[in-house]
Order: structure tokens, then C-alpha cells, then sequence
């Protein structure tokens, strides 16, 4: 199978570090999709990253139901989510408070790097960064609550939130303040260290 995307996306990033950590091989392809359109239309029509072409040439895209089609693979045995329930409601919780960071990144980044300066609706900006600043409010109280494991194991609620954290410091740096989180903060530390993100790094 194939990962089409480049791996300063989140999404794509979130999806090959947790095929590692599951243990399928995914061959990576850094396809832009700005810069290589064409291309990735040629793959994906929609261009939309990440994309997964499986070996029969079917193609997946969205990195949750990407990696829902991956645990499908691997077993229940070897999930990154928890199957207790209460345990399985606090990783969705955190993985939606990632998701939702990664989102309003996303937007900052492409309104002030794509966005004539002229035609920007500052109302709307100030909004997101509200959004974003209380994704990671909420991330850092969860875990004040309750650490994430730093054993050398990691699951799919710490494998979204470091990469979401790593990706918010890449492109809109003024947004995260290291005093204001350092659970979060010292997490991302542990989690950039693990092999799987090592050999994943942000292009």
C-alpha cells in the first residue's frame, strides 16, 4: 500500500507513525498538494492528503478512516485505542481536542500565507485562534487529570497530540506559548523521541 501526502501535513504524518506503530508497511509517496496538483489529481481526484492506494488499487483518504482501515488490518490485539470504555472515551476525547488544534492551524496557516493581507477578515482570524488556544487549554487539562504513558508505549491520543503540537510550533509559532502548556509541551519531547517519529519526521 501506498501513503500519498507530504509529512509536514499532520494528517499524513499521523497516519504513517501510527502504520509503524501497528506494525504495516506503508510505502510513502511526498506528493504536494500544491505544488505536485496534477499529479495528485492523477492519484486522488479530490487531492486531498492524506491518500491511501491500497495494493488493488482502491484508494482511501481522510487520516481517521485511513487509520481505521489500518487497525482493521492489524487486529484488535494490536489497537491504539483502548477497549475499555471509559479509557476508550478519554482517547477520543483527546484525539478530537488534537484534530480540532490541527484544523485551526491549518486555517491560521493558509489565511496568512495564502490570503492576499488586504482582503484578511481579522474577526474571523482572532476566532480561530480562540479555537485553537482552547483545543490546547483543554489538552493540557486533560492531562494535568491524567498523564499520557511515557514507558516507551504510545497510542493514538499521544500519537495525534504530539504531531498536532509539533505541527501548530511549525507553522503558526506565535500560538503556542511553552509556559502556558507544558504537559503538553513535555509529551510532544517524549513522543518526537520514539523511533516511530523519528523515522517519520515533519518535511
Amino acid at each position: 500500500m501506498k501513503l500519498i501526502g507530504m509529512l509536514d501535513s499532520p494528517y499524513v504524518r499521523r497516519v504513517a507513525i501510527s502504520a509503524k506503530r501497528l506494525g504495516i508497511a506503508l510505502e510513502h509517496e511526498s506528493v504536494s498538494v500544491f505544488r505536485h496538483f496534477e499529479h495528485f489529481q492523477e492519484i486522488n481526484p479530490v487531492v486531498k492528503a492524506p491518500t491511501l492506494v491500497l495494493d488493488d488499487g482502491e484508494v482511501l483518504m481522510d487520516s481517521t478512516l485511513i487509520i481505521d482501515y489500518l487497525e482493521a488490518l492489524a487486529g484488535s490485539d494490536r489497537s491504539l485505542i483502548p477497549n475499555d470504555i471509559a479509557q476508550r472515551l478519554r482517547s477520543l476525547r483527546l484525539i478530537g481536542l488534537a484534530l480540532a488544534a490541527c484544523e485551526k492551524s491549518v486555517q491560521l496557516y493558509y489565511e496568512r500565507n495564502l490570503r492576499p493581507a488586504e482582503i484578511q477578515f481579522e474577526p474571523w482570524v482572532e476566532r480561530v485562534e480562540g479555537q485553537l488556544a482552547a483545543a490546547y487549554a483543554a489538552l493540557e487539562r486533560e492531562l494535568e487529570k491524567q498523564p499520557l504513558k511515557t514507558d516507551g508505549s504510545i497510542e493514538q491520543d499521544g500519537i495525534t497530540l504530539a504531531v498536532a503540537w509539533s505541527f501548530t510550533n511549525l507553522v503558526v509559532p506565535d500560538q503556542v506559548d511553552v509556559a502556558r502548556f507544558p504537559r503538553i509541551t513535555a509529551y510532544t519531547a517524549y513522543a518526537e523521541g520514539l523511533q516511530e517519529f523519528v523515522s517519520t519526521p515533519m518535511e
